[in-house]
């Protein structure tokens, strides 16, 4: 087997492993990756805006608001108008989505955390460097990407092009 093809066979286990992780948490919780995340970064943060939410987990603007249309929608999470400008809305979570974010399992898994933040600082940032280089040779570099990665909404973003 080639070199490349070696590394694609370890790209696929990733993504295999993804795939298998994202399908739980949906079993779980009944909510995706990417909404768990934007869902922990409002319980973080309260009241912050679509825009913040968007910066903070490094999604578009757009996705995020697909997200939050859905959440919305499950009554997870709330938007509320400001009183004293009403072009600015804060988002909070609902006591629904407080208790699913409370009962979700964790968006990434444990063992993999755990291995990760035993590594010393410099492995790390060798391996941060070596799969953004991957990304980059994959052409994937303006791709939106959050910490955890919902293959069912990638497909469907990817057949929309």
């Amino acid at each position: 087997m080639e070199k490349y093809e070696e590394l694609f066979v370890s790209i696929r286990k990733i993504i295999r492993a993804i795939d298998i992780r994202s399908r739980k948490l949906g079993k779980e919780a009944g909510i995706t990756g990417p909404q768990l995340i934007i869902m922990q970064e409002i319980g973080r943060v309260k009241g912050l805006s679509s825009k913040e939410v968007s910066n903070n987990v490094n999604l578009s603007q757009a996705t995020v608001t697909n997200i939050l249309d859905r959440l919305e929608a499950k009554d997870l999470i709330k938007r509320i108008r400001s009183q004293s400008d009403r072009r600015k809305v804060a988002l909070f979570l609902t006591d629904q989505g407080k208790e699913t974010l409370l009962n979700a399992p964790q968006a990434i898994e444990e063992n993999f955390i755990e291995k990760f933040s035993a590594l010393k600082e410099w492995e790390q940032y060798q391996l941060i460097s070596s799969v953004e280089r991957i990304a980059d040779m994959m052409g994937a570099r303006e791709l939106d990407a959050a910490p955890v990665l919902n293959l069912g909404e990638l497909s469907a973003s990817e057949q929309e092009k």
